[in-house]
């Protein structure tokens, strides 16, 4: 049986939000969200954050979770779960996004079923329809394109693909119905994770900022799968608060 690990990655120190892993949504760390909502996945075996940060580290165990310290100079949360995942026995390694705590355990399930169902795939990742025109032109919203076969194409920061004939980029998804943005779940085979986070940063993921943009410019496949899954990221406190709301008025909404 194919053994499937989660790690969260949870850097402490954040240009844009210092100590994020420990922000309180209602009443309970952040990172406390995320671990137990990956934990109800049902094709991970375990999960484990790995994090630079003592502090974190605390926090995880008070929760009665696991924790691992790792190095603080990693470029990226492949690095860090890479540390982690040397010491593990697993088949599969799944980057669980340490700031998105209402993470959906059938999307957790549903990435790893892409590498356990699939034995000739060696990365996959999650993408879902992209509905709103304002998120075409975000450079927030990764966009992504599709080969027929269930792969990855290419990545990007713009709207991807461009309608030709048509000076505003509002009035594409009329006319292009399979516009897609990137949901951050990644799913390794272990070996394939430890190859990648050797390899040098390409000059695509340099210009877009995107790492998964390393797997593609050297020529090698990225499976995909579709979710309904909505990420509800938090990258500033103001987007905690946005969450916090939205929290309210949804308990709101079932008290009703």
């Amino acid at each position: 049986m194919t053994k499937a690990i989660g790690v969260i990655p949870a850097r402490y120190g954040s240009t844009r939000f210092p100590g994020k892993p420990l922000a309180l949504l209602a009443g309970r760390p952040m990172l406390e969200w995320v671990y137990e909502r990956a934990q109800r996945a049902s094709r991970l075996s375990q999960v484990i954050v790995a994090t630079d940060d003592a502090r974190v580290l605390e926090c995880v165990q008070r929760f009665g979770g696991r924790a691992v310290m790792t190095r603080e100079d990693h470029a990226t949360g492949s690095d860090r779960v890479a540390e982690v995942a040397r010491a593990l026995d697993a088949d599969i390694i799944v980057n669980i996004q340490g700031d998105e705590p209402l993470i959906d355990p059938a999307a957790v399930d549903l990435g790893v079923a892409l590498l356990s169902e699939h034995p000739e795939e060696q990365v996959g990742t999650l993408v879902r329809p992209l509905n709103e025109a304002t998120e075409l032109t975000d450079p927030n919203v990764v966009k992504v394109v599709l080969s027929n076969d269930g792969h990855a194409l290419y990545f990007s920061r713009s709207p991807i693909p461009h309608v030709r004939g048509s000076a505003d980029p509002a009035c594409w998804p009329k006319q292009y119905s399979h516009y897609y943005k990137h949901v951050g779940l990644y799913v390794f085979r272990r070996s394939f994770l430890l190859q990648f986070v050797s390899w040098p940063p390409g000059r695509l993921e340099q210009a877009e900022s995107l790492e998964q943009l390393r797997i593609l410019e050297r020529g090698l496949k990225m499976a995909v799968a579709l979710t309904s899954y909505e990420a509800r990221s938090v990258d500033t406190p103001e987007d905690l608060q946005r969450l916090t709301r939205f929290l309210e008025e949804s308990n709101r909404g079932r008290q009703g």
